[in-house]
């Protein structure tokens, strides 16, 4: 095991400091991409790319990409949930890097559901 580095030590702090803010409320919304096996085999990990170089992009620094395991709708993934701030959760399936560049655009950054993609509003089926 290697020994850990100050460098090391200001990185963890960096992530601890992201965590927190979503605890805290600094931050105004949290996206989360399942990256279980049959995520990142359906295209998970350019969709967390994508995301990513849309918060450099934009120079968005109140909004929070996190990873999680499978969500259990295989058959759907890739697929992202999108917490804004005192909002039910937004689960998106079947995605590209093309959608999550206009559901960030919509729905994170403007507050609008891009109901052609999305599968549930909390626990409840969007219609």
């Amino acid at each position: 095991m290697s020994k850990i580095k100050p460098e090391d030590l200001q990185k963890i702090r960096e992530k601890m400091s992201r965590t927190m803010n979503v605890r805290d409320g600094d931050t105004r919304a949290k996206i989360t991409v399942h990256m279980g096996t049959c995520g990142i085999a359906a295209g998970a990990r350019k969709i967390m790319s994508a995301l990513i170089a849309l918060l450099e992009e934009k120079e968005t620094k109140d909004v929070i990409v996190t990873a999680s395991g499978c969500a259990g709708l295989c058959s759907r993934e890739p697929m992202i949930t999108v917490e804004l701030k005192g909002e039910a959760p937004i689960k998106y399936v079947d995605l590209d890097e093309e959608k999550t560049r206009k559901i960030f655009s919509e729905h994170v950054l403007s507050g609008f559901v891009v109901k052609e993609y999305a599968l549930a509003i909390g626990s409840e089926r969007v219609g």
